[in-house]
């Protein structure tokens, strides 16, 4: 691009911030990891509606029916207002979306726990041993031989001539 005073020189432009912003955005979205999360996304997404319609239509009613027969969703406080339109405090939806939360979790849990067990590498063979490492391995296990005991010096023919002196 031509500068605008023809006294001074034509330097190319420095990219702008948004264009080096642009830039790096599009390569991180060509590395992949955008896809993969995205895909993890949608399946958390639609696995936590089915474990949540597991905690609302099947384990929340029998537990509301030995609590007495409650519903959690009718658990309120009333502070006041008309009777057409009352205050309340809705403490059985956030119980309701409390153990929806620890069911949640508790199933992921089980589900990594067992894809992390598919997903179990062996463990590395061990390295070889260094010269240095073979060499004191040997010193290590010599030593570790039982001794035997030395006869006596009177039996012994080196020790022999010189008991006498």
């Amino acid at each position: 691009m031509a500068s605008p005073d023809p006294s001074l020189p034509d330097y190319p432009r420095a990219p702008s911030a948004l264009r080096k912003w642009g830039q790096g955005f599009a390569a991180f979205v060509r590395r992949g990891n955008v896809v993969d999360l995205a895909v993890g996304v949608m399946i958390g997404a639609a696995f936590g509606k089915i474990v949540t319609s597991l905690v609302t239509d099947v384990i929340t009613p029998p537990l509301g029916l030995l609590m007495g027969k409650v519903k959690f969703s009718e658990l309120k406080w009333h502070l006041g207002g008309p009777a057409d339109a009352p205050v309340t405090i809705n403490y059985g939806n956030f119980l309701q979306a409390a153990l929806d939360f620890v069911l949640v979790a508790w199933v992921l849990f089980l589900v990594i726990s067992f894809v992390n067990r598919l997903h179990r590498k062996p463990p590395p063979p061990a390295a070889a041993l260094s010269l240095d490492q073979k060499l004191l391995t040997e010193i290590r296990d010599e030593l570790r031989k039982p001794r035997e005991t030395p006869p006596p010096a009177e039996a012994r023919p080196e020790m022999a001539g010189s008991a006498g002196r």
